[in-house]
């Protein structure tokens, strides 16, 4: 493929990004700091849930929908009801209805069997009958004490088994949504930080299926901290500038955590910041060179 430039590759900012505020204010500060567009999180907020009320935040700010997460969260495992089959299925005709080009989806875990069991299945026959991707996003171990809580039996169990705060994988068959093998996949860089990963490598292994950027960073942490993208330790950059000298073009999105943010107008700057460092390595065709090089690159 060609290069193309930074400006054809759309630069979305979750709904997740601006928590706790709601869904309406992550339109705005998309329109307010200049992104080109909103994924949006379903999760128990209403508003997340209403494709019309969706629909008038996208007319109203002029921002449209890039992307639509699926409720597959731990803490919204009961929305749109207990069946994650379905879930997946209204997620992609929430997509539809709003003109998004991808639904972003975890592996199952492990303890929704017959979801799992009929995972590669689905996704595959969504794809078939929409124009939707569904792009199957890496996840990390996660604690016991996260997955069950501190005062199940579950948690002693495997504690028992292998020691306290024991790391289980909790998706099936496994994290790293290569194992099994989608047509399309997210790539969080917080996630690659959390697991320990590779991300230069697993965005090798997903190749030309590599249609959707969660763009964040991490230290390493035992917990998921999608910080700012170029204050941790992934290699953000060489990602973003990687994409854009390969022809990418599926989404970039920011899932950052601004909930440290004190004002409107810190979270902001944050997320101003978070979209400079988009734009600047996504439209490096060439590497880093101390001058300016000319418009457009070679």
């Amino acid at each position: 493929m060609g290069n193309i430039g930074a400006a054809e590759i759309k630069v979305g900012l979750s709904s997740a990004s601006v928590y706790p505020e709601n869904t309406e204010a992550a339109f705005r500060y998309a329109a307010e700091i200049g992104y080109d567009g909103v994924e949006l999180m379903v999760w128990a907020e209403p508003a997340s849930q209403s494709i019309a009320t969706v629909q008038e935040y996208a007319r109203r700010y002029e921002m449209p929908v890039l992307a639509v997460h699926a409720p597959c969260l731990l803490i919204s495992q009961r929305v749109w009801g207990a069946d994650p089959v379905a879930k997946l299925e209204r997620s992609v005709r929430t997509a539809e209805a709003l003109g998004a080009a991808t639904v972003v989806v975890h592996p199952p875990f492990r303890w929704q069997r017959r979801y799992a069991d009929g995972f590669a299945a689905q996704v595959a026959e969504l794809e078939r009958d929409s124009p939707v991707a569904v792009a199957v996003e890496n996840m990390f171990p996660m604690r016991a004490d996260t997955l069950f809580g501190r005062h199940e039996g579950a948690v002693r169990r495997l504690e028992r088994r292998g020691g306290p705060g024991l790391s289980v994988t909790a998706f099936s068959p496994s994290y790293d949504p290569t194992d099994t093998g989608f047509r399309h996949y997210t790539l969080d860089l917080s996630h690659t930080a959390t697991a320990g990963m590779d991300a230069t490598l697993l965005a090798a292994r997903m190749g030309e299926g590599l249609t959707h950027l969660h763009l964040a960073d991490g230290r390493g942490a035992a917990h998921d901290e999608h910080l700012i993208p170029g204050d941790g330790t992934q290699p953000c950059a060489q990602v973003c500038e990687s994409l854009a000298r390969n022809g990418f073009r599926g989404q970039v999105v920011i899932e950052a955590n601004t909930q440290n943010a004190r004002t409107t107008m810190a979270r902001a700057a944050m997320l101003a910041r978070a979209l400079e460092f988009a734009r600047t390595h996504l439209d490096r065709h060439e590497p880093a060179s101390p001058e300016p090089s000319g418009v457009g690159g070679s």
